[in-house]
């Protein structure tokens, strides 16, 4: 294929990317197949030199909650809580993208639609210039999984160090994720990887990967000091929540531990593992909230909801504790 015919291939799929966008929930939630590939293999090469920087406000105490978690069929299940609060607006759209590279595996990911630039105001619509900054997707992802049962997710952390080895390409923590869900069929290669390679952190938001794979195996990732850290544990069930798996004594609020609590308190009491529609319920219940600095005002920041089912690669996503309005998906 020559050069222009390449020109021509990548806008005919831009176009279908782009057309395939559609609002899946009155929040703010859509969904967009990106058809043809997007160049990862030769980011690789090069990785990432600048420090991206958006207005973003992080609170401590109310952000993210992970779990893996065997369902009562046996099955592995990965849950996941975004809660985000973006510059005194709660509401912040997002976007699950179905990706299949050329040198890859398939997946579904998550990405939150403001690091693309959009607000509740400014919408991605379908073909149109408008929509474009969305092909950016593949590179954003904050939850997925591929077609190998592999999920892994990111947690802010209050602290983390990146490493600087000259003699390794740096990705942001965004591309690790996709990294990951491009090129691990298992835990263990997802972490091997991942050590292939410098880990920067932009947007000023530090953070931790739950990873986990269809045979129960998980881990949480940590930096720190620059260097990987990698905690496994010897139940059968994994929990992160915004403090460092590594290092449980450095927190900056509460909430951390209360929401890890109540998901390790839940698991327990079901015997180690959650139905379907428990983890559901579980994922609504611990969903992060905010306190008006002026009023005191109690005010929902949990965007999206997910629960990846890596035995089947089917799963359920839904936006704003809105259980009741479940949107099904698979890697198909």
């Amino acid at each position: 294929m020559n050069i222009m015919e390449k020109r021509l291939e990548d806008t005919i799929n831009g176009m279908k990317s782009l057309d395939s966008i559609k609002k899946v929930d009155e929040y703010g939630l859509f969904q967009m197949t990106y058809f043809g590939d997007y160049g990862f293999d030769e980011y690789l090469k090069v990785g990432t030199d600048f420090d991206e920087e958006i207005d973003t406000t992080y609170v401590p105490g109310s952000g993210c909650t992970m779990f893996a978690v065997r369902n009562d069929k046996g099955e592995i299940l990965v849950g996941r809580n975004m809660d985000f609060y973006h510059a005194g607006n709660a509401v912040s759209p997002s976007l699950q993208v179905k990706t299949n590279p050329d040198n890859g595996y398939s997946s579904v990911s998550t990405i939150n639609l403001i690091f693309a630039g959009y607000n509740k105001d400014n919408l991605p619509s379908g073909l149109n210039l408008n929509s474009v900054d969305a092909l950016a997707a593949p590179f954003m992802p904050m939850d997925g999984m591929n077609e190998k049962g592999v999920a892994i997710g990111i947690v802010a952390v209050p602290e983390a160090q990146g490493s600087s080895d000259e003699n390794k390409v740096t990705l942001n923590s965004l591309d690790l994720v996709r990294l990951v869900l491009d090129k691990a069929e298992s835990v263990n290669q997802a972490v091997e990887l991942m050590g292939q390679y410098n880990v920067h952190f932009p947007y000023g938001i530090t953070c931790q990967y739950l990873i986990a794979d269809e045979s129960g195996k998980s881990v949480i990732v940590n930096f720190e000091g620059g260097e990987m850290i990698v905690t496994e544990v010897e139940e059968d069930y994994q929990i992160c929540s915004n403090f460092a798996a590594c290092n449980p004594e450095n927190r900056e609020g509460a909430c951390e531990y209360e929401r890890y609590d109540k998901v390790k308190a839940a698991i327990k009491s079901n015997g180690g593992v959650l139905s379907d529609t428990q983890a559901v319920d579980l994922l609504v219940e611990v969903g992060g909230y905010n306190r008006n600095a002026e009023t005191g005002d109690k005010f929902d920041i949990l965007q999206w909801s997910a629960v990846y089912n890596l035995t089947t690669r089917e799963g359920v996503i839904f936006a704003n504790r809105k259980k009741d309005s479940l949107i099904k998906f698979d890697i198909r």
